[in-house]
C-alpha cells in the first residue's frame, strides 16, 4: 500500500524559534552571576574589615566625644557627653598635655623621616647591587630578609639584649673593641634611645624596601643599560637616567607605606623601651597608649587618636594628589 505524503511533511521537520525575551533570561543571570561573583568573594573580606577596623574606629570616635574615665570602665555607654573638649585638651600647646603631644608629634615626625630616607637608601642600594649575577647572590637575598622575616617581639627583645648598659654587644663593640667611646653608653634611657630606636627601625625596616625595589628593577628592559653603556653612560648616570625614573611608581607606593608603618609603630617602641618611653623617644603612638591606660582618661586618648588618624589621611591624600599630578606632568 502506497501512502500519500501530506505538503507538510514533505517539507521535512518543522523548527521552532525561540522568542527574544526566552534568549535573554538565561543570558542575564549568566551575566548578573559573573558580575557578582566577584563582590560574593569578596563579602567574607569585607566584613572581617568591618569588624576588625572599622567598627572599633566608630567606637573609638565615640569615645572621644565622652568623658571616659576610670569611673566609667563598666559602663562606658554611661559616661557623659563632652562634646569637643578632649579636643581642646589635646590640643592645648600651653596645658601640660597639649604640651606633651606637640613634643611627641614632633619627635615622632623626626624619627619618620629619617627611617624612611633611610630604608629606601639602604633597600634601593643593596636592591640596584643585588641585580648582577654572582656565586652567592640567592644566599645573600635570603639573610638580607632575615629582619622582615623574623617576628617583630623576638627581633626586637633580641635588640633589647643587644642594647644593655653592662654586657650589651653594642658596648662591648663600641668600646671594649673600636674605643669609640670613653665609657659604655644608656641605649635605652637618655638621649641615646632615639638613636636606638631608629637603628632597631632601619633594620628592621629595610628589607622590605629591598624587596619591593628588586621586584620593580625586573621590569626594567637589560636593553636599556646595553644602549646606555654603548653610548658611553656610566654606572651612575644609569641608576639616575634608567633605574631611577623607571621606578618611580613603585617609589611612590613604597615610600606611602613605609610612612604610614613607621608613623604608627607601636611595637618596636613598646617591646624596646617598656610602657613608658623616655622622652626623646616619645612616639606618639606609645603616647597615646600611656595617655589612655597610663591616666585612665580614655575619652581625652581616644581624641589623640582621631587627631591621628586625621593627620594621617589628609597626608595621605596630599601625597596621592602631588604624586598623581606628577604622573601627569611626566607623561605629557
Amino acid at each position: 500500500m502506497t501512502t500519500t505524503a501530506t505538503p507538510a511533511e514533505a517539507a521535512g521537520p518543522t523548527v521552532r524559534k525561540s522568542s527574544p525575551g526566552a534568549e535573554r533570561g538565561p543570558r542575564r543571570t549568566g551575566r548578573i552571576r559573573r558580575i557578582g561573583l566577584p563582590y560574593l568573594l569578596l563579602l567574607p573580606a569585607l566584613l572581617l574589615e568591618l569588624l576588625v577596623h572599622l567598627v572599633p574606629m566608630v567606637i573609638g570616635i565615640v569615645m572621644s566625644f565622652k568623658q571616659l574615665t576610670r569611673f566609667f570602665l563598666n559602663n562606658w555607654g554611661s559616661a557623659p557627653w563632652s562634646g569637643f573638649d578632649n579636643y581642646r585638651v589635646a590640643v592645648d600647646v600651653d596645658e601640660p598635655v597639649g604640651e606633651a603631644l606637640l613634643h611627641s608629634f614632633f619627635v615622632t615626625v623626626g624619627f619618620t623621616v629619617l627611617s624612611v630616607a633611610l630604608c629606601w637608601l639602604i633597600g634601593t642600594a643593596a636592591a640596584i647591587c643585588m641585580q648582577d649575577t654572582f656565586r652567592g647572590r640567592g644566599l645573600l637575598r635570603a639573610l638580607f630578609l632575615v629582619p622582615y622575616a623574623l617576628p617583630v617581639y623576638a627581633a626586637v627583645i633580641t635588640w633589647v639584649f643587644m642594647f644593655q648598659h653592662d654586657n650589651g654587644l653594642v658596648n662591648h663593640v663600641l668600646h671594649e673593641q673600636l674605643h669609640l667611646t670613653d665609657e659604655p653608653s644608656f641605649w635605652l634611657i637618655g638621649g641615646n634611645s632615639f638613636a636606638a630606636l631608629l637603628t632597631v627601625s632601619v633594620w628592621k625596616g629595610w628589607p622590605f624596601a629591598f624587596l619591593i625595589v628588586m621586584a620593580g628593577l625586573q621590569n626594567i628592559p637589560k636593553d636599556l643599560y646595553e644602549a646606555a653603556a654603548l653610548d658611553g653612560a656610566g654606572v651612575w648616570q644609569q641608576i639616575r637616567r634608567i633605574t631611577l625614573p623607571s621606578l618611580r611608581p613603585v617609589n611612590q607606593v613604597l615610600v606611602l607605606v613605609l610612612f604610614l608603618w613607621t608613623f604608627n609603630d607601636f611595637n618596636t617602641p613598646f617591646v624596646l623601651f617598656g610602657k613608658a618611653a623616655p622622652e626623646a623617644a616619645d612616639l606618639i603612638s606609645v603616647h597615646i597608649y600611656q595617655a589612655s591606660f597610663g591616666t585612665w582618661d580614655f575619652g581625652t586618648g581616644s581624641a589623640m587618636s582621631v587627631l591621628l588618624l586625621l593627620f594621617l589621611l589628609v597626608v595621605t591624600g596630599a601625597y596621592l594628589l602631588l604624586t598623581s599630578r606628577g604622573r601627569k606632568t611626566a607623561d605629557v
